[in-house]
């Protein structure tokens, strides 16, 4: 078999390309692995001991990989943060994962400064890449240290920040295993697996998502412990991933459905341009695909459309583009390792066709809410978990999602779901000046709520679209296109935490989901901003 985790077919084939970074920088696998050795011994000489935690604040680069590859070899938590948070919000999830060590980028300066400075993050444990006033640079935890494999090495874990609509976000942390990290290779590639992708076999992943999502690192991670080159995008735009997947020959991604709807936008001669031939597996997650998108897709780049539902808690269901053309609109069939039922709000199992509420299990043990064992109690009926989507498991089986419980509107007695409303919306092509739509819940005295749409002209559409939640579009008992809430990507505005907003501006408090044509809408503080206190690092 070949030979699977990074740190050994780093060893076995040190110029392997392992990484090209968002510059086309070209890291092989031998400079990656000295590196990262090099953070072990850097973090262990700054005083971390297996189970503490490293929390960083960092564009998609090497120092990500580098971290990560540090973090899986010594025992530690890596706990990656949005970078679009402000200081208060990034303050509160240092403190809050009692983190040991605090890496930042010097394009997020003032908000990583006013984050340590809150909470009086100790000097000498902050770094920087690049230059950030009051921060030691990050090349001092290299520097002198070998690049010699660490001794005693324990696999970590990566901790991600999620789900702020119920009050403050929480770490999703797993119990460390205690053993040889090579002991977990399979596990750090099994979800590129599922998919039938295999070790090596000119594998080239392209990541053009933000690192710090939790199914974008599961991902990209997995593919470089299965012997894929990754190819790393900053500011991902549609026309420059067409170039990367044609020039590097790319195989497989993760993608959310906001990058789908851009690339098709493209004018019809700049798609012809480029050669999709290599392409075998983009699997797709995070947010509601409304299914005349996905179609157009697998008309454009074939068969290799593949999908799946879970979260950062676990999951979930797998469905592969010949299987969704059957059922379209459908999440899929639950993985090998997994159950799913679906429940009513007593708990019992509804019959099949009949909407409740999507519960999920897996055979690889529990995670805990850090901190907050009523919320780790909460979502969980027995052995399963939920994440507050609501939809049905047909005759066969196949699970269709409808809406985020949260989002649902009661009007008259009779529940809307606004997931409905926006993937219609998002069918329609955008324009540099399209408008923001979205559907919201507006209470009145005697409907309960009633939905509003809502738009907001726009002349800009170039945010990096987020892979966060793993819920997608689905299609009614009725046969009616319908699709899965969207919290979980960046462009869900559903919020409750409110800490300490910047310069003493208050945020306003929404109760509507927007999504948009590929452009993050979130509401911001003053300056550069951020999302309302929700974490889509997640699902």
């Amino acid at each position: 078999m070949a030979e699977l985790g990074f740190w050994s077919i780093a060893q076995e084939d040190p110029d392997k390309l392992a990484l090209v970074d968002p510059d086309e920088r070209e890291v092989d696998a031998g400079e990656l692995l000295a590196s990262s050795n090099q953070v072990v011994h850097g973090l262990r000489a700054a005083g971390l001991e297996p189970g503490d935690a490293v929390a960083m604040v960092l564009p998609n680069s090497v120092e990500v990989f580098e971290l990560y590859l540090a973090v899986l070899q010594a025992g530690f938590y890596l706990v990656p943060i949005n970078t679009h948070l402000v200081g208060p919000e990034i303050a509160y999830i240092v403190q809050d994962s009692e983190a040991k060590a605090f890496v930042g980028h010097e394009r997020f300066a003032d908000e990583c400064a006013a984050a340590v400075e809150e909470i009086g993050f100790p000097k000498d444990q902050r770094f920087a890449v690049g230059d950030i006033p009051g921060f030691r640079p990050y090349d001092d935890l290299k520097a002198g240290q070998p690049t010699t494999m660490p001794e005693n090495r324990t696999t970590g874990a990566v901790m991600n920040y999620t789900s702020g609509t119920t009050g403050k976000p929480k770490g999703v942390r797993r119990p460390l295993v205690g053993a040889a990290p090579e002991d977990g290779v399979i596990g750090f590639s099994g979800m590129l697996f599922l998919f039938g992708l295999q070790p090596h076999d000119d594998n080239v992943h392209i990541c053009g998502s933000p690192l710090y999502h939790t199914a974008v690192l599961v991902f990209a991670g997995g593919a470089m412990h299965a012997g894929h080159t990754v190819v790393l995008m900053d500011k991902w735009t549609p026309e420059r991933m067409l170039q990367l997947i044609e020039k590097y020959g790319v195989t497989n991604s993760h993608m959310v459905p906001t990058q789908f709807h851009r690339l098709l936008a493209l004018p019809d001669d700049v798609k012809a341009k480029y050669d999709m031939s290599s392409l075998r597996h983009m699997v797709h997650a995070a947010a509601p695909c409304p299914p005349e998108i996905k179609r157009q897709m697998i008309e454009w780049w074939g068969p290799v459309i593949d999908e799946y539902y879970a979260a950062s808690e676990g999951g979930g269901t797998i469905v592969f583009a010949e299987e969704w053309m059957k059922k379209p609109g459908t999440v899929g069939q639950p993985w090998p390792i997994s159950e799913v039922v679906v429940l009513d709000d007593a708990g019992n199992e509804v019959p099949q066709g009949e909407i409740g509420t999507v519960y999920m299990s897996m055979q690889t043990g529990n995670f805990e809410y850090y901190k907050d064992k009523e919320k780790t109690e909460e979502n969980r009926r027995g052995k399963y978990f939920t994440v507050g989507d609501i939809g049905y498991l047909d005759e066969d089986g196949w699970l269709f999602l409808r809406d985020r419980k949260s989002d649902m509107i009661i009007s008259g007695g009779a529940n809307i779901y606004p997931a409905e409303i926006e993937s219609v919306l998002l069918t329609h092509r955008p324009t540099p000046s399209s408008p923001t739509r979205s559907s919201c819940s507006a209470p009145t005295s005697w409907r309960g709520s009633r939905r509003r749409s809502r738009s907001t002209s726009s002349s800009r559409c170039h945010a990096t679209p987020t892979a966060s939640s793993t819920s997608a579009s689905s299609v009614t008992p009725t046969g009616k296109a319908a699709s899965a809430p969207s919290e979980r990507e960046s462009s869900s505005a559903s919020r409750s935490w409110r800490p300490s907003s910047r310069r003493g501006r208050v945020r306003p408090r929404l109760a509507c989901s927007a999504r948009t044509h590929g452009e993050d809408r979130r509401p911001r503080a003053s300056g550069r901003g951020a999302v309302l206190g929700s974490h889509p690092s997640t699902r």
